[in-house]
This record gives C-alpha cells, structure tokens and sequence, in this order.
C-alpha cells in the first residue's frame, strides 16, 4: 500500500471517528481521536527536514572502495582520485582543493604505421628551459629537442615492432626532472590503393610512384606519353577498390565531358580525388566543373616548409575559397557529396628526393591527410583513458568487436559490454608490463601495464583532471545538504498516549 493511500485511510478514520464524538457531546474524545489520527499519520509519513545528514567520508586514493552507509559528502585531499575510482562512487558533494603546478602531461600515439612519423610531445606547467630525450631500449638517444615552453620529439621508425622506449626530461642544468617508460606498438601498414591517369610524363610523376611504390602501395598508372602512345603500370595484384584517385591538372582538361563526369561519379561515391595541378592551363574549366577559381601565380613564388617548393603557376587566390579550404602545403580541399577533392598547388618535389628523402616522404604523407584518405579497418582499439596500473580497475574499449575476448596472461576471458559507438570490457592488471589481449576477430592486441612509479607527475595530471569532472558532476541540490529524518518516535509516543487516554475516559 502507498504512503498516500494509507495518510487518506487514516484521515477518514480520524474524521469519522471525531465526527461520532462530536455527534454525541463527547467533544474531548473527538478532540483525542483528531490528535491520536494526525500523530499517526505524521509516523506514517516519515517527514524529512532539510538540513545536512550524515557524515563527510575522506578518502584515500590507495584504500579500497569504503562502505557509503551515512556519508553525506566526500572530502580528498592532494590530487584526488583516478577517473575509474570516482566512475565507482556516487555524486556527492567534494571538499577538495586543486593542487597548483608540479604536473606533465604526455601525448603520443601507442600504435603507428610504419612509415609514419613517432611524434611525442610533453606538455609542461613549468615552462622554464628544459631538455627532451627519447632513448631507444639499449639507452641509446634517437631524438632530442629543447625549449621553454611543450617539447616536441620526433623519429621515424626504421620496421614494424613493438618496443619501450624511455623519455627523459631535464632541466636547464642537467637534472632530472621526470623520467618513464613510452611503449609503441608499430605495425604493417594498410595497403594502399591508388589508380593514377595523368597526361604528361614528368620527373615529380616519377619521384612520387616511387614513394608510392616503396611504401608497397597498389599501383593502377596511365600516363600519355605523346599522341596515341602511352605507358601503362599495372598492380602486382587485383586492385578490389581503390581508395584514392590520382590526377594531374592536363588529364582533366583534355578529358571528355563523359570521363569528367564519370571521375567524378566515383568521387561522389566516396573516392578521394588528388590532383596534382602543376601544369594546369585553363582556369575555365576548373572554374566551371569544381568551383575552383584559379589566377595566376608570381613565377618566383615558394614556399618553405618543410623544404623550398615552387608553387604551380595556378592556384586559388587565397586561403579560403568559396567551398575550398586550403593549407600550409599548398593543398585545397573541398567536400564532393561523400567523397572529397584536393588540390596540389606546389611542384618540383622530385628535387628533394635523394637529399632530403624521408622529409619528402612525411611530406606526403600529410598531403594524403589532406586529401582523406581513409584505408579501411575493421577493428579500431582504443587507448585507455588514463595510464593502466596494477591491482587497479582498466577499461579496454574497441570498435568493430563483439563476443569474447581473451586475456592469456590474467587467464581470463570476457565479454565485451557494447557502448555508444564501441564496446569494452573491464579487467584488473596484475603486474607491469605487456598485457597480452586476443580477439577472434582482431587477433592479438597488447596494453602496456606502467608501474605504479611511472611518470608520477602525468598521474598526478590526471587524477586532478578526473577529480575536477566528478566536483562538476555533482547534483546542484545535494550541494546544498541531503535531508534528514525528523524522529520518528515523538508521534508513536503522542499517538499511544492518545489512545491510552480515550481507552481510559471510555473505561470511566
């Protein structure tokens, strides 16, 4: 029975009794009965009075999870608590004072392709001078830099293994400041898969099949060479569907308005579409079929990063073009339905190819970046949101996974719990280290466990940051104080001696 019905069903017992008192003169009983109904109706009701109940719980950050039973409030002192220890607690209001200064924080990828450029990054609330190392596993320093302010390292991975580095940061005189483990996982990269039709042979055409080439890329190449002839490289393998489309600037122009449309049907498709404009002639028709509106460059005009390029002899006029958007490469871009056009305004790479051959190669790399080229996965993992320690709760999280997975080193299996856009599962590291994880479907994975003395200033970053999210979450009213419980027993009391007082006037 609700606590409403049962306040009315004593309310209409207390009426008609104290009505049947009245009706006979017994103006006292009635008066008995009205308190006796209402003594019991408050019991009933358990009134709670604003106010703070309750006791304020400190908690400690290495004490397991306490018991809530009467705790109004949290209090933490120091950096607080980590992100997957508050997920564990209720939102309670959180006397806690941030701590200032004396933090780090890292940021780097955990896996990379080979090919690709390692780039780690410190981030510093001391912004005093100081010196980033990167040492390989013999102890070996494989990058540096220095500078007042975040410290940037970066190294291009020679072949694909996974390995700990360390990085070490020092200050202006040589002294250690922090130092910890970089683990990084490098892998095969996907196969990329490019159908190239251009109208005229040239060294840059060459230089960049080469890259293209080595870095074992599908090659689909058509380039007319002169009237009638032209010279055709197809892939060492079947090409199911290529996932860009290169052009230079002549094809398109002295293409049919039957193969433009087609070009760009698959664009529309959700092929990215390159274009190498260096020997572009005719605005008009750019202008007409893509929007893009092109004027004429000064014939000494370069650029400078990250090496000295020419730029083409036509290109937008300015940074932001109607719906292209352009870059410090000299690379516009704009939407085409669910695909995307770029277009490469710089030429005469081909002469940094034997003196400067991997600043060329990160160079295109970003221009594929640029353009979008997306090669397909069908697992995605996901970096833990903060560092995983032992005996402490880890949340591994993957798109693409479903069922079981595996942990060989916990001798555990799991399974994944779907989210949002992933799913995840959560496990509890027993030591430092490689935590081996096997999926049917994404095969062997590895997370790097750190010790609970790694980087203790990048820890303490993050148990600020996730103790600032839970004060922020906490409810506006529970702020204010929880409820508390007016005493029960005062109308139990008034209601008993109601009773025994109208028993012993009827007993008279």
């Amino acid at each position: 029975m609700s606590t409403s019905v049962m306040l009315a069903l004593i309310g209409l017992a207390g009426l008609a009794s104290a009505g049947l008192y009245a009706w006979r003169r017994k103006f006292i009983d009635a008066v008995l009965v009205l308190v006796a109904a209402a003594a019991l109706g408050l019991f009933a009701a358990g009134i709670r009075l604003p106010g703070d109940a309750g006791q304020t719980l400190t908690l400690d950050p290495d004490a397991p999870a306490p018991m809530l039973e009467g705790v109004r409030a949290f209090a933490v002192k120091g950096d607080g608590l980590r992100a997957a220890q508050w997920n564990d607690l209720p939102a309670l209001p959180l006397q806690w004072q941030r701590p200032e200064g004396g933090t780090l924080r890292l940021h780097y990828p955990r896996q990379l392709a080979l090919g690709r450029t390692f780039t780690l990054r410190v981030q510093r609330d001391d912004k005093t001078d100081a010196r980033l190392q990167l040492l390989a596993e013999n102890g070996q320093v494989i990058a540096d830099a220095r500078g007042t302010g975040d410290l940037v390292v970066n190294w291009l991975p020679p072949l694909a293994e996974r390995v700990v580095f360390k990085a070490r940061l020092l200050d202006a005189a040589g002294k250690m400041v922090a130092e910890g483990p970089v683990p990084l996982t490098i892998v095969e990269p996907n196969i990329l898969q490019v159908q190239g039709r251009f109208g005229a042979p040239s060294f840059d055409l060459r230089t960049l099949n080469e890259l293209l080439a080595g870095s074992g890329a599908l090659l689909d190449w058509q380039v007319v060479l002169g009237r009638g002839i032209t010279r055709t490289e197809l892939p060492l393998e079947e090409m199911k569907a290529p996932n860009l489309l290169l052009i230079d600037a002549a094809w398109f122009e002295r293409a049919s308005g039957a193969e433009r449309s087609a070009l760009l049907g698959r664009v529309a498709g959700g092929v990215p579409l390159l274009v190498l404009g260096a020997n572009a002639n005719d605005p008009g028709i750019w202008s007409r079929t893509l929007g893009l509106r092109l004027q004429a460059q000064p014939a000494d005009k370069r650029i400078g990063t990250p090496f000295e390029l020419p730029v083409a002899p036509l290109n937008p006029a300015a940074r932001e073009a109607g719906e292209w958007t352009g870059s410090d490469n000299m690379v516009w871009t704009r939407n085409w339905q669910k695909g995307r056009i770029a277009w490469l305004g710089a030429g005469e790479w081909h002469r940094h190819a034997i003196t400067e051959p991997q600043a060329l190669a990160s160079w295109w790399q970003g221009v594929l970046d640029r353009v979008g080229v997306e090669l397909p996965r069908d697992v995605e993992w996901l970096e833990p949101e903060e560092l995983p320690l032992p005996g402490q709760r880890m949340e591994l999280c993957a798109r693409g996974v479903k069922g079981e997975v595996s942990f060989p080193d916990l001798r555990l299996t799991r399974s994944w719990s779907p989210r949002t856009d992933a799913a995840c599962v959560a496990v509890w590291p027993e030591q430092p280290g490689w935590l081996q994880v096997k999926d049917a479907k994404a095969g062997t994975h590895a997370v790097y466990v750190y010790a609970p003395g790694d980087w203790p200033q990048w820890q303490a970053a993050q148990r600020r940051e996730a103790t600032g999210r839970y004060a922020a979450r906490t409810p506006v009213k529970a702020r204010e104080g929880a409820a508390r419980a007016f005493p029960a027993w005062p109308f139990a009391l008034a209601f008993a001696l109601g009773m025994l007082l109208l028993w012993w006037r009827e007993r008279r």
